[in-house]
């Protein structure tokens, strides 16, 4: 039997917020926030992963289906604080490939 291969798309995200935010706490403030909107098996199909934090400029690199991709950033955009820390949370770039969002990301000088 055939199997498609899944497509993935790469988010940068931004979070600001006063106080220092670890990458782990963003991933897990993303899947709650998709359990809570789409239940979990909504938030399945995502295949959310952590892939990078670019402390330095603040933004953080994660992975998800293609398919998946608007319930995504509407979990992002749905989240005000991480472990009870005010926070806003903004996608900056998507890409299909991880070195196509590193090369936007660093051409645009996200800082």
């Amino acid at each position: 039997m055939l199997s498609h291969r899944v497509k993935r798309r790469y988010l940068a995200v931004k979070a600001e917020s006063k106080e220092p935010i670890q990458g782990k706490e963003v991933l897990d403030a993303v899947w709650n926030a998709l359990t809570q909107l789409f239940g979990e098996y909504g938030a399945s199909q995502s295949e959310l992963t952590f892939i990078h934090d670019y402390k330095q400029k603040g933004y953080f690199i994660l992975r998800c289906s293609r398919r998946a991709l608007p319930k995504v950033k509407a979990s992002v955009a749905s989240i005000r604080e991480i472990c009870e820390k005010p926070v806003t949370i903004h996608v900056l770039r998507v890409s299909g490939t991880l070195k196509a969002l590193r090369k936007k990301t660093a051409s645009a000088e996200l800082t």
